[in-house]
């Protein structure tokens, strides 16, 4: 039995959280505000908001544990790794999902900081590059590259297009007087390979460590008179102390009731399958946000395509949320669309049309109060996506048979 007194003593602090049973970790997150984010898990309407696998290992759950950090960067970072350490069996990263990103250290003169998608990862012969080290896997790839902002601000690193010494072109130099990037013309390898040191430590949750490292090298520098070297670290040091992580404060928003997002996928005998995204938002169809998928999933049927749909969706983080996402089909297409969600830790609500043999809408599926308040945006969300899915696989058909 869960001790929910213990949610009391959680603070308003960011840091990683470990749902247990019986010692055993079942799920990782990271929060940026533990208390705020562990009590959302004990909400009446949690079955709704978190999807099947969630609410189960809730229900499992015996324990929890937290670990507080002094910023969300760092909750990021340690929420990876913890991850890796552990491989819960509730998180699904690096096992079902292969989109999610790594941050990997070339193995170069100068080595570049890139990141990279866990399903490259498979095929690391094709990358053009050796990898020296890799941190991951990191689900939120916004975040991620906000961060990789941040720490870059105080250890500047060679992105995947910087150029360095005889490679320095017009362009690069362009960036450097604009300062969207430092100059590596003029970094020593040692300097450099210094560089590249601490931001392993910072990746791997060395933070402490760090700091007393850069401390005892600003006192060798000013020993040997060395100001403007000691005055760089110090400036470090302090930007390390006090991280200014103000872009990753801002959690996902998912926009109002009004916006449903649909999904439907269309094919002629398993040939040529496609899907599609429609949008309706207040009541209106948003055409300019309809977006269409090849499917690359061989297997599965229509379910399996459906997953692929959403999983490319939602790795779009730049997008709008829904509140609502509708899918046609029935049982198996809503626990499929649920599942993803739990993935993705998204808390939108899932209606599925089921439809008569003439594909007319005879029910749904989902919670019966969201039906009732959204019914006509609901039903014209999945009007539009057979409409929409129809259309463009005739399209491909049509494009196919010419050749």
């Amino acid at each position: 039995m869960f001790n929910l007194k213990k949610l009391n003593k959680l603070p308003d602090t960011p840091g990683v959280y470990l749902f247990k049973k019986n010692g055993s970790v079942l799920y990782i997150g990271k929060a940026t505000s533990l208390r705020d984010r562990v009590k959302s898990y004990f909400a009446n309407d949690l079955s709704l908001r978190r999807g099947l696998k969630i609410t189960k290992m809730i229900q499992d759950a015996t324990d929890i544990d937290w670990q507080e950090t002094d910023s969300v960067l760092e909750a990021l970072i340690l929420e990876a790794n913890l991850i890796k350490k552990y491989k819960p069996e509730a998180n699904t990263l690096g096992k079902d999902n292969k989109s999610y990103n790594h941050v990997v250290i070339t193995d170069e003169e100068y080595p570049r900081i890139i990141l990279v998608r866990e399903h490259d990862l498979q095929y690391k012969e094709n990358l053009g590059f050796d990898i020296k080290y890799q941190f991951g896997p990191f689900p939120h790839a916004l975040q991620l590259k906000e961060a990789l902002k941040i720490i870059r601000k105080i250890f500047p690193f060679r992105g995947e297009k910087d150029l360095v010494k005889k490679e320095v072109k017009r362009k690069s130099a362009l960036n450097v007087e604009l300062g969207l990037s430092p100059d590596f013309s003029v970094v020593s390898k040692s300097d450099y390979q210094k560089t590249i040191r601490n931001i392993k430590m910072f990746f791997e949750g060395k933070k402490e460590s760090l700091l007393k490292k850069l401390e005892k090298e600003m006192k060798d520098n000013v020993k040997k008179q060395e100001f403007e070297k000691a005055d760089k670290t110090k400036r470090q040091i302090f930007a390390l102390s006090h991280i200014q992580d103000i872009a990753l404060l801002k959690e996902q928003n998912i926009s109002g009731v009004s916006r449903i997002e649909a999904y439907d996928v269309a094919h002629l005998s398993g040939t040529n399958r496609v899907g599609v995204m429609t949008v309706i938002e207040n009541g209106m169809i948003k055409k300019q946000e309809y977006k269409k998928f090849n499917i690359k999933t061989e297997k599965g049927g229509d379910t399996g395509a459906l997953r692929e749909i959403l999983e490319r969706r939602f790795n779009h983080e730049e997008w709008r949320l829904p509140k609502i996402i509708v899918v046609d089909g029935g049982k198996a297409q809503k626990n499929t669309a649920e599942k993803v969600l739990a993935d993705f830790e998204y808390q939108i609500s899932v209606i599925a049309a089921t439809k008569d043999e003439r594909h007319r809408v005879k029910g749904f599926l989902g919670n019966s109060d969201i039906v009732l308040d959204n019914e006509r945006d609901i039903l014209l969300a999945n009007s539009e996506a057979h409409r929409f899915a129809v259309r463009f696989h005739d399209q491909k058909r049509r494009k196919s048979m010419r050749f």
